[in-house]
């Protein structure tokens, strides 16, 4: 008897892929759902990040491959990758790729943050996603443009063992480039003309919503879209180092409610229920001895917007916002505010050219546009994390000592866990299991 042939949603789970573009939901969760329409994100929004630009100028035909099977497998008839304008290559690239199918090309223009996905659904469809909601409760998937072409590999039977990064900032060689999940940031950035600061910095996603950390041997993961590295005597980087208690000492005492972080939010002039200012007050309130906190920051995206350029005293309402949702998370709150939702009269005069935005995070001088690459890095050793998308880790399949073959299967996930599996990105020896696995390169 002939086995029914495996789903897309089936070869994607094997596969491992995971959103690339930051956010790492298991792909295979959406590819299971129906939609009417299915969004590729290339928007691209980061300051100095331009890998998404790279896939989609030097793999577009992949990319509307994997748009094709996600429409089919999914039921939408529309199609849409969407572009910031002024990446011209990538424009010409996927354009041509798109010539004669149903996927077709959305321009965007060149503000933070386009890539949002309430942003983004709503500019390319018109539909707004309900408060707290997700793309598919109005019919639509977003997928980032990676994760397409990953979907496109999966169903080749290709596991996701490599990923697209750009090294942007303060390093000799600005670059875009493949390298084996795994790879530290140090032995990337040294294989391509090392670091251009004794006292390097490490964003890793970007300066606006990355992680910022000095540990330089971080490990490249599937959700990495690069790193931005800066001195650490740099202004930004001196803020982002601030201990949250300090945050909230200096907005407590120092925020005066002037509004401009509420009134910059692209959230807020989306018109849903996000007031940073008014997350700023509970800071008044914990002299109780009791963290005190309000829903005005559950719909946050976390853009940073309102911390890095909005407020005129270089305060953290951001950085308060994401305490808010710890603390309601853990006491088990969640949003109950109102449901209606209508874009802001202003929203279209409000927001915030990328240019601006970089004069405003002093890293003009590093505006490189960071070329593509073509050779892949061979590192001697990796480090996999065995939590790597959203949901539970891997259960290690492997132990020290056991050989591996590329593409391997490393771990599994537990039955009806959300998660996605690690594979080897090469064939080497298991030198070390913990919450991560170390493979070292054999010949």
């Amino acid at each position: 008897m002939l086995r029914p042939r495996m789903t897309l949603a089936e070869q994607v789970r094997q596969a491992g892929v995971v959103g690339a573009g930051g956010g790492g939901f298991p792909t295979h969760v959406k590819l299971a759902a129906k939609a009417d329409t299915v969004i590729a994100n290339g928007a691209e929004c980061e300051p100095l990040l331009h890998k998404d630009a790279a896939v989609m100028e030097h793999q577009a035909k992949a990319l509307v491959r994997g748009m094709q099977l996600s429409m089919a497998a999914v039921g939408a008839p529309d199609g849409v990758i969407a572009i910031k304008a002024k990446k011209q290559r990538a424009v010409e690239a996927v354009q041509a790729a798109c010539h004669g199918t149903a996927v077709r090309v959305q321009l965007l223009g060149d503000y933070y943050p386009a890539g949002d996905e309430y942003d983004l659904v709503f500019t390319v469809t018109g539909r707004l996603i309900p408060p707290a909601g997700i793309p598919i409760q109005v019919g639509v998937v977003v997928n980032n443009v990676e994760t397409l072409v990953n979907v496109a590999a999966a169903h080749e039977g290709k596991p996701v063992t490599h990923k697209t990064v750009t090294l942007a900032g303060a390093v000799r060689r600005p670059v875009t480039l493949s390298v084996p999940v795994g790879t530290t940031f140090r032995d990337a950035i040294e294989a391509t003309g090392g670091f251009a600061t004794d006292q390097p910095v490490l964003c890793i996603g970007g300066l606006m919503m990355g992680e910022t950390t000095e540990d330089l041997d971080a490990p490249i993961t599937k959700t990495a879209t690069g790193v931005v590295v800066l001195p650490r005597d740099h202004r930004i980087v001196q803020r982002k180092l601030k201990p949250a208690a300090a945050q909230n000492q200096i907005g407590k005492s120092a925020c005066d409610q002037c509004r401009y972080c509420t009134e910059y939010c692209p959230r807020f002039l989306l018109g849903y229920a996000v007031e940073p200012h008014q997350v700023m007050r509970s800071l008044a309130f914990t002299a109780t001895g009791n963290d005190y906190w309000n829903q005005w920051a559950a719909l946050c995206c976390a853009c940073g917007l309102c911390t890095l350029y909005a407020c005129p005293e270089e305060l953290f309402p951001k950085e308060a916002c994401d305490q808010s949702k710890v603390e309601m998370r853990r006491a088990g709150l969640k949003w109950t505010g109102a449901s209606t939702v209508k874009p802001h009269g202003m929203r279209e005069g409000r927001r915030v050219p990328i240019k601006t935005l970089m004069k405003k995070l002093y890293i003009q001088q590093y505006d490189d546009p960071a070329l593509w690459q073509a050779a892949t890095l061979e590192p001697a050793q990796v480090v996999l994390p065995l939590k790597q998308s959203a949901g539970v880790a891997n259960q290690p399949l492997v132990k020290p000592g056991d050989r591996v073959q590329a593409g391997q299967a490393l771990g599994q996930i537990p039955p009806n866990a959300l998660g996605a599996v690690i594979h080897a990105p090469f064939a080497g020896r298991v030198a070390s299991v913990t919450d991560r696995i170390v493979l070292e390169r054999t010949a």
